[in-house]
C-alpha cells in the first residue's frame, strides 16, 4: 500500500474544494486549479479533511493513489501560498531582461533566445543573473523553469549556463588540469 497515498490532506479553512464528475475543483486566496482524478482512485471529502481512496486493489491503482494524493495535496499548497523556482545565470557576458510576459537571454549565442513565459507563471529578474519564477501550478512552473535550464544547461568545466539556485554542478579538470596531473 502506499504510504504517501494513505495520508489525509488537511484542507485550510480559505479553501473551497468541489470534487464533481471526476473533477477537481481547488479554489483559495491565489486562484483556482482544476484537475482529472483517474478512474482508479477515488476522492472523499469529510469535515474539511481529503482522502484519497483506491478502488480497486491492484498494483497501477495503488500507485496512482499516492500520484494523486501527492499533485492535490501541490494543488492545495499552490492556491494557498504558491511555489517559486530560482535559476542563476552564471557566464561572462550571460543577462536576461525581462520584457512583458517574455524573458530574452544573452547567453554566448549569436542572437539573443526569447522565451515566452506560460500563462500563469511570472518572473522576476534580479541583477540581470538571477530569474525568480513564480506560479501557483507546480507542475507548470516546474516545466518552465526545465525549459528555461535547457536553453543553456550548465557546462563542466568552466560552469557557464543556466543552473537552478540548489543545482551542484561537478566539475572537471579540462586539457590543462590532465597534464598537471601525470
Amino acid at each position: 500500500m502506499s504510504r504517501v497515498g494513505k495520508k489525509p490532506i488537511l484542507i485550510p479553512e480559505k479553501t473551497n474544494v468541489s470534487y464533481d464528475n471526476r473533477l477537481l475543483t481547488v479554489q483559495g486566496a491565489k486562484g483556482t486549479l482544476t484537475r482529472s482524478i483517474h478512474p482508479a482512485v477515488d476522492l472523499k471529502i469529510e469535515n474539511s479533511v481529503l482522502n484519497v481512496t483506491v478502488l480497486e486493489d491492484k498494483r497501477t491503482s495503488r500507485a496512482l493513489q499516492g500520484l494523486t494524493r501527492s499533485l492535490v495535496a501541490n494543488m492545495i499548497i499552490g492556491v494557498n501560498e504558491g511555489f517559486e523556482r530560482t535559476l542563476l545565470i552564471n557566464g561572462i557576458g550571460y543577462r536576461a531582461e525581462q520584457k512583458g510576459n517574455a524573458i530574452i537571454f544573452n547567453v554566448g549565442f549569436s542572437n539573443p533566445v526569447t522565451f515566452d513565459l506560460p500563462e500563469g507563471i511570472s518572473a522576476s529578474i534580479e541583477r540581470n543573473t538571477t530569474i525568480k519564477l513564480t506560479g501557483i501550478d507546480k507542475e507548470k512552473l516546474g516545466l518552465a523553469a526545465a525549459a528555461i535550464r535547457k536553453i543553456r544547461p550548465p557546462e563542466p568545466y568552466k560552469g557557464k549556463g543556466i543552473k537552478y539556485v540548489e543545482e551542484y554542478i561537478r566539475r572537471k579538470a579540462g586539457k590543462a588540469g590532465v597534464a598537471a596531473q601525470q
